[in-house]
């Protein structure tokens, strides 16, 4: 199947993971909107969501760029009501906003805690909650969260207690809404690496230019966004998944092409338990 002519909201998807997801629907001829905090040049960070929109436009799609605040619904309910107004609907929510501290819980500073609450978990539900309305006049309605598989190890959640929080609060949405929407025939999945992906998040916060190296490209969770949003919506709902596994189903079989470093083997993820 293909996303031509499918319109798509996209948060946080000024660059990384989220810009990749969206540009791999414009070569569809998708419809892209993009909400995001950066209308001007970050200096630590590529890309704004005016340059994103351009590069959507540049692969074949057609872009509505958003500079909003995800933390504040009056703003994401002002984005999608934008995104109607051009495209007329939403055939798919990708829930990608994220914000990312590994400190432990006596470094952590409490407005960092916040801040990955409100934008990962809260974040989840304020923009899914605004396009649920439209997503069930859809044909091939999904919501897709760039979030992890569920596990209470004590390794996953001592080492960084609080991000672990909000981004399992992101998976609890999506299997959340899966069940309550079955009925309206909305797929709700969440979707994660079994390796380091290489983003500015990997770059700065995660090991820089020795964890890059170990880290695969961003078309990777593109090609497995793009193939399960793709899925028809009533008969794959409510899981946690792997774009790895997703891609294999899909016929994958050599994953060194998305190495970003040719040759380097890659780093298993925060969440992942093997490659």
């Amino acid at each position: 199947m293909s996303l031509r002519d499918k319109t798509l909201f996209i948060s946080g998807g000024s660059r990384g993971i989220g810009l990749q997801i969206a540009l791999r629907a414009a070569r569809d001829g998708a419809n892209v909107a993009l909400i995001a905090k950066t209308a001007e040049p970050h200096p630590k960070l590529p890309g704004t969501v005016f340059t994103a929109a351009a590069e959507i436009e540049a692969a074949g799609g057609r872009a509505l760029p958003i500079v909003g605040d995800i933390r504040d619904e009056t703003q994401v309910e002002a984005a999608v009501a934008a995104t109607i107004e051009r495209f007329g609907g939403i055939d798919v929510c990708v829930n990608n906003a994220s914000a990312i501290d590994l400190s432990g819980t006596e470094a952590l500073a409490i407005k960092r805690y916040d801040l990955m609450q409100d934008i990962n978990t809260r974040g989840t539900f304020v923009v899914s909650r605004a396009c649920i309305p439209h997503l069930k006049r859809a044909e091939n309605p999904h919501i897709l969260t760039l979030s992890p598989p569920i596990s209470l190890e004590p390794r996953w959640l001592g080492p960084h207690i609080a991000y672990t929080i909000a981004k399992y609060g992101m998976s609890l949405c999506a299997l959340g809404f899966a069940a309550e929407l079955r009925a309206d025939g909305i797929a709700s999945n969440a979707l994660w690496p079994r390796t380091l992906i290489a983003t500015a998040a990997v770059q700065n916060l995660l090991g820089g230019d020795e964890a890059m190296a170990a880290s695969r490209k961003p078309q990777l969770y593109a090609d497995a966004a793009h193939a399960v949003v793709t899925r028809p919506s009533r008969e794959r709902t409510g899981n946690t998944l792997l774009c790895e596994d997703v891609l294999a189903e899909e016929g994958v079989t050599d994953f060194d092409a998305y190495a970003y470093v040719p040759g380097a083997t890659p780093q298993v993820d925060l969440f992942v338990d093997q490659v």
